[in-house]
């Protein structure tokens, strides 16, 4: 019979330092909260995957009305102002849709959180990833719309990925934010839907930036939507600008708004399992 004696020992950091290595031994987890939110959002629903596509198209439609036919903004060159503001509309629907899912995203599965250990990242990130792919389905509506008004884009499409994934640690970042903040304040779920409202209407959604005056660009462009969106038509729109000082900002404040978030969600996520 063998007597060794076995004995365990704790060191101070490890777990830290065995986060990410988590992060990857869970991904078959990362897979199924995904592929089970997706299946959720379009289960027993009336038209399915086309709420995707009808929500910005729908949006899209008020838009042009209120801000090209009766408030008469000026469009960019000869792009027709549909385009202008589907262009816009494709990476604001993701980052809101992002960011409402993923700042609900621990509450909703609190079952699962009080029961089992996992790395917490990978619920609010599983969330962002359903919304990109709303996003990839609403991005036909856009093929659509350039070979309905015949306009064809330029090979600066090729850099449209580098503006998703802005989109995507923009998104991700506020969300980490908000769904921390949820878990130990619950009021958060009702100054999410106010900050989207209000946000849609700050950001040069329905409307192009060059119609803010030349002294007020600084200012607006600390809204990082404003040099997402700027890049985003860039890619898609031949004749519009490309203002690189909204397009720096957004990088500068989307890192400090991610590696924040990353940091303050990680600071609190062992207390999530207790509060909530």
């Amino acid at each position: 019979m063998n007597n060794e004696q076995y004995s365990l020992l704790i060191e101070a950091g490890k777990t830290e330092k065995q986060y990410f290595h988590d992060l990857w031994s869970y991904r078959e987890l990362f897979y199924f909260l995904s592929w089970r939110d997706i299946l959720v959002r379009y289960k027993q629903t009336v038209i399915g995957v086309l709420w995707a596509v009808l929500r910005p198209f729908l949006t899209m439609v008020v838009f042009t009305i209120v801000f090209g036919n009766i408030a008469k903004l000026p469009s960019v060159g000869t792009v027709p102002y549909p385009i202008l503001v589907y262009s816009a509309m494709l990476p604001w629907e993701f980052f809101s849709s992002a960011l409402s899912e993923s700042s609900n995203s621990l509450i909703a599965n609190s079952n699962l959180i009080t029961k089992v250990y996992f790395p917490r990242l990978i619920v609010p990130t599983s969330s962002t990833i359903v919304s990109m792919i709303d996003f990839l389905i609403s991005f036909f509506i856009l093929v659509g719309l350039m070979l309905f008004y015949g306009y064809m884009p330029t090979l600066k499409m090729l850099v449209l990925p580098c503006f998703i994934l802005m989109t995507f640690f923009a998104s991700m970042g506020f969300g980490l934010w908000l769904s921390a903040l949820n878990v130990k304040y619950r009021d958060f779920r009702y100054v999410v839907p106010f900050l989207v409202q209000v946000g849609l209407y700050i950001s040069p959604v329905g409307f192009s930036s060059s119609v803010i005056p030349e002294k007020w660009r600084l200012l607006y462009s600390l809204n990082p939507l404003v040099g997402i969106i700027e890049g985003f038509r860039w890619c898609i729109i031949k004749e519009s600008q490309f203002y690189i000082g909204s397009f720096i900002i957004a990088i500068i404040i989307t890192i400090m708004i991610f590696c924040s978030g990353m940091l303050y969600f990680r600071k609190v996520e062992k207390t999530f399992a207790d509060i909530i």
